[in-house]
């Protein structure tokens, strides 16, 4: 299913609260804006009559001609004097690809998120957003549905990312202890959709789902555009304190592979969580064993607080399903790790399981490769 059209999407996304004079409304600082959902982000703030003016900060300029930009990056402790005048700070410039390697990422966010919240208490900020996942909540087969924003977080450190999430959950409590006077909104979204490429969207790449014996998986999505109209609440201060985030509901495994049409390889915990573990430790494959977690057990969430606040999600579980797998139409993963179509065509040849695990397949070539080296 294709994404309505821009015009209609922008229409029910607007705030169905009275806008104030421009003059009147708050000065928004972003960060990360040239791109992804800091980019949608700051071309919506920008167009509100609610926001008297957008200053985006990020390594590069971006697109939006209406913001203020300012070129540096976030580490540096000279944003302090680019946040003057800010009265919020949106911090999206995370970094948390794949392909990155886990030092140099979490010494980007960890770092990045400790100069922004000092730099915003020393410009004078008196709010900062940050957005993190709800995968800080763990995903665990006892995990209730939906859980509530004050849910105790659970998550480890070992799938990707999470490790870093869970710092800036940790900086964001002691912030405004540290800093009398700020105030911190943390914004935790789904699975998140929409020009992004994190292991749960690869995971609707694979030529079968894998589904690991005794799991009870449970999927509930978040559009990019819900994220930037949750995010744009808590700037206005519609709402704040814990924030989650997502469309209303879940889908239960069956549904989704009937919505998706594609078959399930159902594995023992074992082998699938071991293979996944040695890929992983042999550098074949981006995503660690920790990562299947989130595709085994429920991780949904209520987003409660933003609905008594009167925000709605706009798009359903189904719709965002259905705009993910039109994203991924012909691409090819294997346990994380993209193939060329020719690889995808090999590997579903070897069978479900290598189809699935790329162990026999993957590994075996890896092993060819460095004999000829």
């Amino acid at each position: 299913m294709s994404s309505p059209d821009p015009q209609v999407r922008a229409a029910r996304n607007q705030s169905t609260s009275s806008a104030s004079p421009a003059a009147r409304g708050p000065v928004v600082a972003v960060t990360g804006a040239a791109c992804g959902v800091g980019a949608l982000l700051t071309e919506r703030l920008a167009a509100s009559d609610e926001v008297k003016q957008v200053l985006a900060i990020d390594e590069r300029r971006g697109e939006c001609a209406a913001a203020q930009w300012h070129i540096l990056d976030v580490r540096d402790p000279a944003i302090a004097d680019k946040l003057r005048g800010a009265d919020v700070v949106v911090h999206l410039a995370l970094d948390l690809d794949l392909e990155t390697d886990a030092a140099a990422r979490t010494a980007y966010n960890v770092r990045g998120t400790q100069t922004v919240l000092t730099a915003a208490a020393a410009a004078g900020v008196h709010r900062v957003v940050l957005c993190t996942s709800a995968m800080v909540y763990g995903a665990l087969p006892d995990n209730e549905l939906p859980l509530s924003e004050d849910a105790e977080l659970r998550a480890t450190a070992e799938a990707t990312g999470v490790g870093d999430l869970l710092e800036i959950e940790r900086l964001a409590r002691r912030a405004p202890r540290a800093h009398p006077g700020l105030n911190v909104t943390v914004v935790r979204p789904a699975v998140l959709v929409g020009g992004t490429d994190t292991a749960l969207t690869r995971y609707f790449e694979s030529p079968r789902l894998l589904v690991v014996a005794g799991s009870r998986p449970a999927w509930q999505f978040c559009h990019v555009e819900d994220l930037c109209s949750a995010l744009e609440y808590a700037v206005l201060e519609k709402v704040d304190g814990e924030l989650t985030v997502g469309c209303d509901g879940w889908l239960e495994q069956e549904e989704v592979e009937e919505l998706s049409g594609i078959r399930r390889m159902e594995l023992p915990s074992a082998v699938a969580l071991g293979a996944a573990a040695r890929l992983h430790r042999i550098g074949l494959t981006p995503s660690p064993a920790g990562d299947l977690a989130y595709t085994m057990y429920p991780w949904v969430v209520s987003g409660s607080r933003l609905h008594d606040a009167g925000w709605r999600p706009q798009y359903t579980n189904e719709e965002v399903l259905a705009e993910l797998l039109e994203e991924v139409s012909g691409r090819h993963t294997v346990a994380g790790r993209r193939l060329g179509r020719k690889d995808a065509t090999a590997a579903g040849a070897a069978g479900a399981t290598v189809a699935l695990l790329g162990a026999a397949a993957v590994v075996r070539r890896a092993r060819k490769a460095r004999r000829r080296i």
